[in-house]
């Protein structure tokens, strides 16, 4: 029937207009395009390929979520573009920070460990909380779920960041910031992956099903 949709589908775009999911969307706007400001400073500051790579994630989280707060109540269609876009963005960042990782790998920047570790927790916290919030959203269309892989990654990019920070520490050589800046890198790229296969698979849904038609 032209008016019905698949219980998926309804499911999501309820909960796509909920007040809650804009609300935390708006919050974890906020908080990402704080901490990218914080944090690219104190990562330039520092001479830290992991904390710039951080800074660079909360940036793409930032439009990430700008994004899916203007697709917010449209048809599966659009989200699915939407979360297209930000797939492909999410891999490009990704490459990004990689390109960084070797640019400093080849200039010999030894990061500042105590910077790193204050900076580290403060983004661990921010992102943390965040997580919590977008976690029940967590298995909902590609937008919703674009979304939660961004914060799920970010989460282990700031564990990763203090790791890196003890080993800078420990061993006195930038490796360790290098390597979790490029395991950052391949968790960016390996998101933006999962993002853009299953915003293809719906676009694909979307013209193959007649509830495709009604929105």
């Amino acid at each position: 029937m032209a008016g019905c949709c698949h219980h998926d589908s309804c499911s999501s775009s309820k909960a796509q207009n909920s007040p809650q999911w804009r609300r935390v969307l708006w919050i974890a706007l906020g908080i990402n395009a704080g901490m990218f400001l914080a944090e690219i400073i104190a990562g330039v500051a520092a001479g830290s390929a992991s904390l710039q790579a951080d800074a660079i994630d909360f940036l793409g989280d930032t439009a990430n979520y700008t994004i899916s707060l203007g697709v917010v109540g449209m048809a599966i269609t659009w989200r699915a573009r939407a979360a297209l876009l930000k797939g492909w963005s999410l891999a490009i960042l990704g490459m990004a920070v990689l390109a960084s990782t070797v640019w400093h790998a080849y200039a010999g920047t030894l990061p500042a460990a105590e910077t790193m570790s204050i900076v580290g927790v403060v983004a661990l916290l921010a992102n943390g909380g965040v997580a919590l919030l977008l976690y029940r959203f967590r298995t909902g269309d590609a937008n919703m779920r674009s979304v939660w892989i961004c914060s799920r990654n970010d989460v282990i990019g700031n564990l990763a960041v203090l790791t890196a920070a003890a080993g800078v520490c420990g061993t006195g050589t930038a490796w360790p910031d290098l390597l979790v800046a490029g395991i950052m890198a391949a968790l960016g790229m390996s998101g933006g992956r999962q993002i853009i296969r299953q915003a293809n698979a719906e676009l694909i849904g979307s013209r193959l099903t007649p509830a495709s038609v009604a929105r």
